[in-house]
């Protein structure tokens, strides 16, 4: 494998002792042992404050928190640890956050480090050479990457597209396509562990070996192909053109890679 870039590694999960955390240690070894160069971090043991309050932008202006962040993101007076991400974030050819499914979604430490971290004037509410805003395939992190590594204690099948779950890319989208694709990261497929609270000693090795062999495409893999909001798929209210995938509706349609050879 050739060296993917710089990687940062986001881990969310309270305990030192779970699959998760065998798993992040494993991972970030391999990935400086072939040759990349990885920053992460533990926000846990980091005791990162997730809670985004008017502090992160006391010195700003602005009839609106949204205002007074990108006020304070353009003034260069946020907070040090969350300055300090985001140098990170801009370091970094891609992003792995790391997480276990609660509730169906990332755990509150981890969606807030979202919250104080992708601010409005650093990963959103950028404007191209014309003032129109960038989103949706375009945006201040474009080109980077993201790989969620997601444990889950349901099983395989179950978080597919017919499991009673629900297929583990629908119930990721706010973090696929409202995070990554908004901001103008690439989203790679999420990476799944399923029936995480039942692992034996094989099992344990088995996930050890894919979580491996995933970490070694990351620079090459393909990622999601999401329809880009300036394509000319969507109409000026940012509704799916009429023409395109008519009488369906759902995630799968904003997909580019899921057309399985029906009329875009």
């Amino acid at each position: 494998m050739t060296s993917s870039g710089s990687i940062l590694w986001i881990f969310a999960h309270p305990d030192p002792g779970s699959l998760s955390h065998s798993l992040y240690r494993h991972g970030v070894a391999h990935l400086r042992r072939r040759g990349n160069q990885v920053t992460d971090v533990d926000l846990h043991a980091a005791r990162w404050n997730p809670v985004l309050t008017d502090t992160d932008t006391v010195a700003a202006v602005g009839d609106t928190l949204s205002d007074r962040q990108h006020h304070a993101t353009l003034q260069h007076t946020l907070p040090t640890d969350v300055t300090h991400q985001q140098q990170l974030v801009t370091e970094s050819h891609t992003v792995i956050v790391q997480f276990p499914l609660w509730w169906y979604g990332m755990p509150a430490i981890l969606k807030g480090w979202f919250d104080r971290v992708f601010t409005n004037g650093f990963a959103f509410g950028i404007r191209d050479k014309d003032g129109e805003i960038c989103k949706y395939g375009d945006g201040g992190l474009a080109g980077r990457r993201l790989l969620p590594i997601v444990t889950a204690g349901d099983r395989a099948d179950a978080l597919g597209p017919r499991g009673i779950s629900g297929d583990i890319d629908d119930i990721l989208w706010p973090l696929l396509h409202g995070t990554a694709h908004y901001t103008g990261m690439l989203p790679l497929r999420p990476h799944l562990i399923s029936s995480a609270d039942r692992v034996d000693d094989a099992t344990h090795r088995r996930y050890v070996d894919t979580l491996t062999t995933r970490l070694d495409t990351i620079g090459t893999e393909s990622p999601i192909r999401y329809r880009p909001l300036r394509g000319g798929d969507y109409t000026a209210t940012h509704q799916l053109q009429p023409h395109i995938q008519p009488g369906k509706r759902g995630f799968t349609i904003h997909r580019l890679d899921h057309l399985n050879g029906e009329r875009i």
